[in-house]
């Protein structure tokens, strides 16, 4: 039996294991990729996000995917959709969204990943809507959203970065499937 839930042309899409949690917190503590966020993450909050994304899974049939390049079985990080009830105008909401290592940066994965995680979650589990959030400032992220299609919705001050002024001023995209 294959391990990936589905695949894109380049990329393996799973449930978390184990095994993943040093490498996704060797990219959750890299500065640069975690430019954009409050904070880098330790070790036991990775574990902690990763564990979360399991049950997500096993409960709704998605999250934020472990993602494997296909070519060498590489763990790159992850690209997925996620529940998201913060307090906002347009939450309860699913949430798409990526991570990814610096040495996967430049190639296509995000948008590609993303691309395949729309259409996994508009025709294999019937979700009508899927929204995405960065800060103003992450540039990188809201051309991602822009070439998968999506529309901004509008711009808004994200009630949990309140205390971090350079991200608190966040972007609000979304798409609606064709079903």
């Amino acid at each position: 039996m294959d391990k990936y839930i589905f695949k894109s042309d380049r990329l393996g899409f799973r449930n978390w294991l184990e095994t993943d949690i040093p490498l996704m917190a060797k990219i959750n503590a890299d500065p640069e990729v975690m430019r954009f966020f409050p904070n880098t993450t330790d070790y036991e909050q990775t574990a902690n996000h990763a564990k979360k994304m399991h049950n997500q899974f096993l409960e709704k049939g998605y999250c934020y995917f472990a993602v494997d390049q296909l070519s060498d079985g590489a763990f790159i990080g992850f690209i997925g959709l996620s529940y998201q009830n913060y307090e906002a105008s347009f939450t309860p909401c699913v949430d798409i969204g990526w991570r990814l290592s610096q040495s996967a940066w430049g190639k296509g994965f995000a948008t590609e990943g993303a691309k395949k995680c729309l259409e996994y979650g508009f025709n294999r589990l019937n979700i009508k809507e899927i929204k995405a959030v960065c800060p103003v400032v992450n540039v990188p992220s809201e051309n991602v959203m822009k070439k998968i299609g999506m529309q901004k919705e509008l711009v808004f001050d994200h009630p949990a970065l309140g205390e971090f002024p350079n991200i608190e001023q966040c972007v609000l995209y979304g798409i609606k499937s064709n079903g």
